[in-house]
């Protein structure tokens, strides 16, 4: 199966990988790098500066979100109208960019596998209950919406190697994501002025009112630190000197990246009990799932009783690229033999 033409849709709004942030690129390019190691046949779809060692087809120069000069429903139309316009030349598109290339799904004969990296808002489901007979993996068990054509759930993965491992961290809390009320920063804040404990915030601020409002306001450079987004080298750094990464989600965690990067750092997780978080923290063993600010400030206290070794070794038996990869390829072959075998 490993000779057929594989199409990879990441999304436009970052290059793949991203520089900093940017979830659906980073899992993207992970799974394009990993199936190119493996010896499949693989097209990116992505902006002109991306890097890969697979092909690369692009139409949009630069992310979106990077080059604020261009229309981001424009980039959007262009850069996965130019892969369906070449659907015939593929076996099998693997979708990243959410619910918009399913409109196409009708008109062209390749099929297509969506991976589905969160539904943003119920607005988006009748799309999905329109073109519910295509392929679908989730993320995680807990972020499944009834009635769609479920192969898989397979979790995402990282690349061990750009994660170093400190056997002892330090005293700062960090968080580390989007700036945004969903991610809950005003509550690792209040986490850590009643623990009395530094707080490091890295990130892009994604919700202006909100920073301004419940972030901004606490910034002091002395318990809680504002750094903005960080790429690989800093995220590594911040995670040298952690404690334990704090993340207080206020509505289900879809996966949460973040906390399987912490985990290969040999960093405990303190996280909210709602979504994906279950099925990625081992509660008691590589981090704390609490359900409100008090519970987290009380697990802070018990962080010197996770074995950072322990998470470590999670993520090493569950959330590589190797393992993401190996069971995308099962899933790639149970659609290839429907249409080859």
């Amino acid at each position: 199966m490993r000779d057929k033409r594989i199409a990879i849709l990441s999304p436009v709004a970052w290059r793949t990988p991203p520089r900093t942030y940017g979830a659906w690129e980073t899992v993207a390019s992970n799974i394009v790098e990993g199936l190119v190691e493996r010896g499949w046949d693989v097209t990116l779809f992505a902006t002109r500066d991306s890097i890969t060692k697979a092909k690369l087809e692009a139409v949009i120069e630069k992310g979106y979100e990077e080059d604020k000069s261009v229309n981001p429903d424009v980039c959007r139309c262009l850069h996965i109208s130019h892969l369906f316009e070449k659907a015939d030349e593929f076996d099998l598109i693997h979708n990243h960019y959410d619910f918009f290339p399913l409109t196409y799904s009708r008109l062209i004969s390749t099929p297509i596998l969506t991976t589905i990296h969160g539904f943003s808002s119920p607005q988006i489901m009748p799309v999905y209950q329109k073109y519910r007979d295509n392929y679908f993996v989730s993320i995680s068990d807990a972020d499944r919406a009834p009635g769609l054509n479920y192969l898989a759930t397979i979790y995402n993965g990282i690349r061990l190697a750009d994660f170093t491992f400190y056997k002892k961290g330090g005293e700062n809390l960090i968080f580390l994501g989007r700036i945004h009320p969903d991610k809950g920063v005003d509550l690792a804040i209040a986490t850590a002025q009643k623990s009395k404990r530094p707080l490091i915030i890295a990130g892009i601020i994604q919700d202006k009112d909100y920073f301004k409002q419940k972030v901004k306001p606490f910034i002091d450079n002395k318990l809680i630190k504002f750094i903005g987004p960080v790429g690989p080298k800093e995220r590594n750094e911040l995670f040298k000197d952690a404690y334990a990464l704090l993340h207080l989600n206020t509505i289900p965690e879809r996966f949460g990246l973040v906390l399987v990067e912490a985990m290969a750092c040999g960093v405990p997780v303190i996280a909210m009990d709602l979504g994906s978080c279950r099925e990625v923290i081992t509660d008691g063993k590589t981090g704390i799932l609490v359900h409100a600010v008090n519970e987290a400030v009380a697990a802070l206290d018990k962080i010197p009783f996770i074995s950072r070794e322990e998470c470590r070794k999670r993520v090493e038996e569950n959330f590589t690229v190797e393992c993401m990869v190996e069971k995308y390829e099962k899933v790639y072959e149970k659609i290839l033999c429907r249409n080859f075998c």
